[in-house]
């Protein structure tokens, strides 16, 4: 019989994550027995002994970027991003990850959508960072980067990140452009093939925002939002109405999971099985949101 895997998620607070949903069903599918915590940690220089002795680990708000100081070494795409949400653990040492950007780039591949020709990207934070990196890994990548006034130094700082990875990538013909959401807004002539919102607005318990107006979703091809709670956002809600193409949160998180196993087990998931969890974890988070109510 396999080993009992110690796992877990953490983060503070953490009440109402969805990693035990996925993250069990995944170790299920390769028929690892686990044991799958879910660890409230204020502060993590307190828990290191109790994290070194899992064997792996999920990282999410506020510790992707705390974590980085106590790891024996990280990939090159979590150093650019400074966000970890992905631990191994071999011989008490960590080692880490991020999957956000490729569990976007999975869940858009889903819908047949690729992060390629002119993307609009919403925000600045740890999530957009990884969807920036990723977007940047495409040749001849063109990138808007939206932000709050107040936002703007932190990034540029994002954008010359961008185009010093991508000129020592040997990337050619890269186009990064930074607006304002006022800037944005006022320009009606700009066009995107993909907007990615790698922002919290519209997130449960503030749902019913969307983090751009109508007029600038119309000047999109297809919209993405990273937003999982609620299932459809506002935004997603009146990208429909404008007949766009439209990839959820959740569909995200569940590609973000299955690529933890990659990290951790060298692990490949069949694209039915994912098909099938993307559904249940739709269905999951809907018989949550409905015993709240």
């Amino acid at each position: 019989m396999e080993k009992m895997q110690n796992a877990a998620v953490i983060g503070h607070p953490i009440g109402h994550t969805m990693s035990p949903f996925l993250q069990e069903r995944l170790f299920a599918l390769q028929g690892l027995p686990l044991c799958y915590q879910v660890l409230d940690i204020p502060e993590l220089s307190e828990q290191m002994e109790t994290l070194r002795s899992l064997d792996c680990f999920n990282v999410t708000i506020p510790h992707k970027s705390n974590i980085i100081p106590f790891l024996a070494d990280l990939t090159e795409k979590a150093r650019l991003c400074g966000s970890v949400n992905t631990v191994r653990v071999e011989n008490g040492k960590l080692y880490g990850t991020t999957t956000d950007g490729i569990g976007c780039r999975k869940a858009l591949e889903r819908h047949g959508l690729e992060l390629s020709g002119n993307i609009l990207l919403l925000g600045n934070g740890g999530a957009a960072k990884a969807l920036a990196f990723e977007t940047a890994d495409r040749p001849g990548f063109h990138l808007t980067i939206a932000c709050r006034k107040e936002s703007f130094e932190k990034a540029k700082v994002l954008a010359d990140s961008l185009a010093d990875t991508a000129r020592k990538n040997g990337k050619r013909g890269f186009r990064i452009v930074l607006e304002t959401y006022e800037e944005l807004e006022a320009d009606k002539t700009a066009v995107f093939d993909l907007l990615l919102n790698a922002t919290s607005v519209g997130m449960t318990p503030h749902a019913g925002v969307s983090p751009v107006s109508e007029q600038v979703i119309s000047r999109c091809a297809a919209v993405f939002d990273a937003v999982y709670n609620p299932e459809e956002t506002e935004l997603l809600r009146l990208a429909k109405k404008l007949g766009k193409e439209t990839v959820g949160g959740m569909e995200m998180l569940v590609y973000q999971a299955a690529e933890s196993h990659e990290f951790w087990y060298g692990s490949r998931f069949r694209e039915e099985d994912l098909d099938k969890l993307c559904r249940d974890a739709a269905e999951e988070l809907q018989r949550r949101t409905e015993g709240q109510g």
